[in-house]
């Protein structure tokens, strides 16, 4: 790894990883709107906040505009897709607070039926951001819409595996972690994620805090940001169907979650 490379890697970390944790400290202190607006109950029934999940995407898209030698184009995809997904994300946890349907089928589903849940704002609005990100990464057309579905992709993967405290940072910082020793582009991609997933790990795990649909769509785009960016045609194709095939599983999962508890 070069010294330029180096530097640009630390940047980044220090980038996502400060404005990461500034956010989170700043808005537990002002909330904006009271307190009681961003209080939600994790899977043991405790009250966190959500203060974690803009946060993470702050953080994350703080190391975009910052780590040096990035193209424009590059800055200009990352901060699009990684706030379009936080923003989306941040959507679903406020109107979708209650809604007990699950996984693509049952918001399509809705849609058909002319029902506009913030599940299927989540699934376009995510898709169509990953698809412009895409195509401002990859100069063909082919490669910038698989770049899409991997940028999609990987931020519907982690907010999958968003079901505990510290999942879904701990997923990001295993897959996000040894892209930081890609050379070029997509070793400077991956401190957005690592960096704000490692800053708020600790308040995460220790349930202060939870990522949210805010949170974990935003790291994950950031991720997939960092694979598009390290991945030619092939690597892209692999990923794609990967991701595809996760959220297939996945989206059968929460079905078949949402199902049992109707049930129960």
């Amino acid at each position: 790894m070069s010294r330029s490379g180096a530097v640009a890697r630390v940047a980044g970390l220090l980038a996502a990883a400060g404005a990461a944790r500034a956010a989170y400290e700043g808005l537990r202190r002002r909330p904006p709107g009271g307190s009681t607006r961003w209080q939600r109950k994790n899977h043991a029934g405790r009250a966190v906040d959500l203060f974690g999940g803009p946060a993470a995407a702050l953080g994350a898209a703080a190391a975009f505009a910052a780590a040096p030698g990035l193209s424009g184009r590059t800055r200009t995809a990352g901060t699009l897709a990684v706030l379009a997904a936080g923003g989306c994300g941040a959507y679903d946890d406020v109107a979708g607070a209650g809604d007990p349907r699950r996984g693509f089928r049952a918001h399509l589903s809705a849609l058909r039926r002319g029902e506009v849940t913030s599940g299927a704002v989540k699934l376009f609005g995510i898709g169509a951001a990953g698809l412009a990100a895409g195509a401002l990464l990859k100069d063909r057309p082919g490669d910038g819409f698989l770049a899409g579905v991997v940028i999609a992709g990987s931020a519907h993967l982690v907010n999958l595996v968003d079901v505990r405290p510290g999942r879904a940072a701990g997923v990001v910082l295993a897959l996000g972690a040894p892209g930081l020793l890609r050379h070029g582009t997509g070793g400077v991609l991956a401190t957005a994620p690592v960096g704000a997933a490692a800053a708020l790990l600790s308040a995460d795990l220790g349930e202060r805090t939870m990522l949210g649909d805010t949170g974990a769509h935003a790291l994950g785009a950031a991720l997939g940001l960092a694979i598009v960016a390290a991945n030619g045609r092939t690597g892209l194709l692999v990923h794609a169907a990967a991701l595809t095939a996760a959220a297939a599983s996945g989206d059968a999962v929460s079905r078949a979650a949402a199902a049992g508890a109707l049930v129960g």
